[in-house]
């Protein structure tokens, strides 16, 4: 009988893909979101008992996920996805650092009071803990670790992101060292993660940050006097993150903080594979010379990717793929 993963910030892009992995690998899921509709919303998409919710309305509260894990004695792994994603906001510190560093804390707290079957937890973290924010041009390797301080992380949004997981990882680490919990504490670090939702209708409006780099491409028609935007970066697509959820599940832990990339892209080369493969669109063409699609990779993630084994779902397919969900659910 396959075990019981809770899955925290269940409706999320990459928990979404995590979650329907899971369950077409025989697991039962336990999903924590922010609301009854959130939760409703996610049991009618998937459409299956195997899938469970619980509300958990805000991660910083202590004791948060102590109930939720106490009606669920049968889990015995724990993936953490749920953190805050943003970039303006009124307070760099209040909205972004501390909670992602108190909902960490929480919740491993919570496993070690409340659920005591729990062998294994994940966090899906991010490269930037493995960045240095004022000088990408190091390479980020399984490795390094980010050289943020806490006042540099408070200045703005992008360096508040930084800071939130770079501090809420040492603040695990730290809680598994100190603590001496059941469980062991394993890391995924995805890049710039594309590729399509699990359902057309999570594809409607305004997508993950990521994908934004994908869609806003779509406005720039022909006729218009717009520019490429000037963005380049490291990508994987989502699925294979989930994928590697699943694979760190099934491995011994062995301490490694696994990185997930796996090309490098600029806006002009997602420019030109989504004219090539949608001319209809007629958007604006940009600088088609081979150097526009130039960049280096800040990234070695050769230990990752010698465990993980995975072969990668290239940027062509994965961008095709989102652009075509994202048509057919905006029309």
């Amino acid at each position: 009988m396959a075990a019981t993963v809770f899955v925290s910030g269940a409706s999320g892009f990459i928990a979404q893909h995590v979650i329907k992995q899971l369950l077409e690998k025989g697991y039962s899921v336990v999903g924590s979101v922010r609301s009854e509709s959130k939760g409703e919303n996610l049991k009618k998409n998937f459409d299956t008992d195997e899938l469970s919710y619980e509300v958990v309305e805000d991660l910083e509260t202590v004791g948060a996920f102590d109930s939720a894990l106490k009606k669920h004695p049968d889990v015995t792994i724990f993936i953490h996805t749920a953190s805050p994603v943003a970039f303006q906001v009124n307070d760099n510190e209040k909205d972004i650092i501390i909670p992602a560093i108190n909902g960490t804390v929480n919740v491993l707290q919570a496993i070690k009071t409340s659920a005591p079957k729990v062998k294994k937890v994940i966090i899906t973290s991010s490269i930037v803990t493995q960045l240095q924010i004022d000088d990408l041009s190091q390479t980020a390797t399984e490795d390094t670790w980010s050289n943020i301080s806490y006042d540099r992380a408070k200045e703005d949004g992008y360096a508040a992101y930084f800071g939130s997981k770079a501090f809420a990882e040492k603040a695990g680490i730290e809680f598994v060292k100190s603590e001496k919990p059941n469980f062991t504490l394993s890391t995924i670090h995805p890049v710039y993660v594309f590729g399509p939702q699990v359902f057309d209708s999570e594809a409607k409006g305004s997508l993950n940050l990521s994908n934004t780099f994908v869609s806003r491409l779509l406005e720039l028609k022909s006729e218009s006097d717009s520019q490429v935007p000037n963005t380049s970066g490291s990508f994987v697509d989502v699925r294979d993150v989930a994928a590697a959820h699943i694979i760190e599940i099934e491995k011994p832990s062995n301490g490694l903080r696994v990185i997930t990339s796996n090309d490098v892209f600029t806006s002009q080369k997602l420019l030109n594979i989504i004219n090539k493969n949608f001319p209809d669109l007629n958007l604006i063409k940009g600088d088609t010379s081979p150097s526009a699609e130039d960049t280096k990779s800040n990234v070695d993630d050769t230990k990752s990717r010698e465990y993980l084994g995975l072969d990668y779902i290239g940027l062509e397919e994965s961008v095709v793929q989102t652009v075509k969900q994202y048509l057919v659910a905006n029309k």
